[in-house]
């Protein structure tokens, strides 16, 4: 009778650790699915319209922002240039996919806005449907407070990345500058550079001169690239746009 009992106890152990068991792999494949069934792989938006990747990530369950505007002369207007996260990444549901998208080629003229009031500026660049970048405040007691003092690009630049234009801007002459916008340098004779940054007080650095190797002449078809001049700026720090203050560090390479 003893042995009989202890048979149908372990018999009925068994069937409990069993369904123990059946219970905790139910768990993790449903805590599995859950998990995994809540991520998606982000897809390859790379040259697709906006309109295209935004039907494609809303279908995926994600939000697609544009973050930035670029003008680009290899991807066509309001297709797609770069994106983040890159295709592959695997992401929870809802995951925001940021991407910048190409106005195409540069077709808009860089207005003067120089001389003008901080007002004026900004609606003539919107006009031509350019947006306002950085705008920096420096102590000018030559121009009325609100002129604008420099922009950046210059008017009629050629080969701008983005629709912006950054202002550096006259304020009275008991306020402190909030900074300045830093110029494109590269291209221009090392003193023409040096004299552009001690105009807004910053001291003219030491230029690091750098040998230029000569390309060769009718390298297949190639385009030829004119040869860059000795005493040029060829690469500067801070970059063109970026707010610098009158501490700043500034370097300059120069073509030797």
């Amino acid at each position: 009778m003893k042995t009989r009992t202890l048979a149908n106890f372990f018999q009925v152990a068994s069937l409990v650790m069993l369904l123990i068991a059946v219970a905790l792999l139910a768990a993790i494949a449903t805590m599995h699915f859950a998990i995994h069934g809540a991520e998606v792989q982000v897809p390859a938006l790379g040259g697709m319209t906006v309109a295209d990747a935004r039907s494609q990530t809303a279908g995926l369950g994600l939000n697609l922002d544009v973050d930035n505007r670029y003008y680009s002369g290899d991807v066509a207007t309001g297709h797609i240039l770069t994106q983040s996260p890159t295709a592959g990444t695997v992401v929870r549901r809802e995951w925001r996919v940021r991407v910048a998208e190409s106005l195409g080629p540069q077709k808009v003229d860089v207005p003067e806005t120089v001389g003008k009031d901080e007002r004026v500026a900004a609606l003539t660049l919107r006009r031509v449907g350019l947006e306002v970048g950085t705008t920096a405040q420096l102590p000018w007691g030559k121009a009325a407070q609100g002129k604008v003092l420099a922009q950046d690009p210059p008017a009629h630049a050629q080969g701008i990345s983005r629709p912006a234009v950054n202002l550096l801007v006259a304020a009275p002459d008991d306020e402190a500058a909030d900074g300045f916008v830093m110029p494109d340098l590269v291209g221009l004779p090392v003193v023409t550079a040096q004299a552009q940054l001690a105009k807004v007080g910053i001291q003219p650095p030491v230029p690091a001169y750098v040998s230029v190797p000569v390309a060769p002449v009718g390298s297949g078809d190639a385009a030829l690239k004119p040869p860059v001049k000795p005493g040029s700026v060829i690469a500067q720090t801070p970059y063109a746009g970026a707010r610098v203050y009158q501490n700043a560090v500034v370097t300059l390479t120069v073509a030797q």
